[in-house]
């Protein structure tokens, strides 16, 4: 009867450990969750924040460009078509090389968000 209840005793605590077990690793994915959650929050964030500033900055310096372009050529509309012409070319520049230009780099910090 004793190695009866030395059994049962041992299967009891093997519960009891395996429980906490499962526990503490339920908490640390949920940490770890969170982390990667807040982490790549921040990237979006950030990335969003520095592309608001940058279009408003853009805005504002093409309209400039075209201006001052427009008062070179002593027609406005000449100038808005150059300055929107440049536009045109560099968007299909991005837009052949955007694997190289927008979708590895942001997968890598992703996956270093995610992996680290």
């Amino acid at each position: 009867m004793a190695l009866n209840e030395d059994v049962k005793e041992h299967l009891q605590d093997m519960k009891s450990e395996a429980k906490a077990f499962f526990d503490a690793n339920i908490d640390y994915y949920s940490l770890l969750g969170f982390k990667v959650v807040s982490k790549a929050t921040g990237f979006i964030l950030k990335i969003f924040a520095l592309s608001l500033f940058a279009a408003l900055s853009l805005l504002f310096l093409s309209f400039a460009a075209a201006f001052a372009i427009g008062r070179a050529l002593d027609s406005n509309t000449y100038g808005f078509l150059i300055v929107g012409g440049f536009y045109i070319v560099a968007a299909a520049i991005i837009y052949t090389m955007r694997k190289a230009i927008i979708d590895i780099p942001v997968l890598k910090k992703f996956s270093k968000i995610f992996f680290d």
